[in-house]
């Protein structure tokens, strides 16, 4: 059974202009984060290596952990539905 991941910030997160984008991977559609949060996720952890983020950066990067787990989510839930649509009942 799958668990629901903690939503607890995503209504701040998920608004943010072109944070995700849908892929179609052999016919189903894959969210990902988009290709500009992802350089800010890259950036924050670099940063993170040499000097420590304030406190702002940090939230930042929580919540983008949020989001990844979401979006984790998501993506198993249609992959199962649609691999349960064309399995064969026995």
């Amino acid at each position: 059974m799958l668990t629901l991941p903690k939503l607890e910030n995503l209504r701040y997160t998920l608004p943010i202009e072109g944070a995700v984008r849908i892929e179609l991977v052999e016919g189903i559609p894959i969210f990902r984060a988009s290709t500009t949060i992802k350089n800010r996720i890259e950036e924050l952890l670099e940063k993170q290596q040499t000097l420590p983020l304030n406190p702002d950066e940090e939230q930042e990067l929580d919540l983008y952990e949020e989001i990844d787990d979401y979006l984790s989510f998501v993506n198993r839930t249609v992959r199962n539905l649609f691999l349960d649509q064309i399995q064969p009942t026995a």
